[in-house]
């Protein structure tokens, strides 16, 4: 009979094994080629559309890459870029720890920027109609993040704790944080339970340290001490600490053209 002790085993070996694949690739992520913060790499990746080229069209983008350095083995910074029809440029938000007590930033850097030497992925892309439709939401989202002024890189709040208010605010973004976003489960003591960062489903969070989550998008996740193990089930893959997951590239084709 299958005991909770092989389980605890099979978990602390699936934990482990991310833990060697995160820091294999973190190499690979980081194209800083051993420089320094201030010298590593944060021009454009060339993802996000030419908002000149696409200047009639509405574009929402959010993005992942490996944070700087060591922390980028078990790790993620995000943002979230949009653009309404008939604008030629991006407004780029995401949550910075250093430089202002503010912590909310606009256009600090480039659209689709590598991260300190870290290409990002794409993550969640609307264009068009649906796009233009959830701007408003999503500006009121950004004006409404209750940790403005705070930040704490474990468990949180910090930048995933910021793109994961937006997509409760805005479900129709269909956020899909991958699970080595820690901070995106971080909740009040006051609000422990409430919607998932991909605001349809529910999720039971203390403090982002330990809870469950049951979303459209996440699956079933369980977090314990900000490491997060689940199962996605559309489309069906493994969610992971360290590396993510296994399976899909979590990128929303929909609404997007050539």
């Amino acid at each position: 009979m299958f005991s909770l002790k092989a389980l605890s085993l099979i978990l602390l070996c699936i934990t482990l094994l991310s833990l060697a694949a995160s820091l294999a690739q973190a190499s690979r992520y980081n194209e800083s080629g051993g420089e320094s913060w201030a010298t590593a790499r944060r021009d454009s990746s060339g993802q996000a559309p030419d908002p000149q080229r696409y200047s009639r069209m509405a574009i929402v983008q959010v993005y992942a890459a490996p944070t700087y350095g060591w922390k980028g083995a078990v790790a993620v910074h995000p943002w979230i870029i949009y653009k309404r029809a008939g604008e030629t440029r991006y407004n780029r938000y995401e949550v910075i720890s250093w430089g202002s007590s503010d912590k909310v930033r606009r256009n600090s850097n480039i659209a689709d920027a590598y991260w300190y030497g870290a290409r990002p992925r794409l993550l969640v892309e609307h264009r068009g109609a649906e796009a233009e439709a959830m701007i408003p939401k999503i500006t009121a989202a950004i004006a409404s993040y209750p940790w403005p002024q705070t930040y704490h890189a474990w468990p949180g709040p910090n930048s995933n704790t910021f793109l994961a208010h937006i997509g409760r605010e805005v479900p129709a973004l269909k956020l899909d944080l991958p699970a080595n976003a820690i901070g995106k489960d971080y909740r009040s003591l006051l609000n422990p339970i409430g919607l998932p960062p991909s605001g349809r489903g529910v999720q039971v969070s203390v403090l982002g340290v330990a809870g469950v989550t049951l979303g459209a998008e996440e699956g079933l996740e369980i977090n314990l001490l900000g490491l997060n193990l689940g199962l996605g089930f559309s489309p069906l893959r493994l969610r992971l600490p360290f590396i993510g997951g296994i399976g899909s590239d979590n990128l929303q084709k929909e609404n997007s053209v050539p």
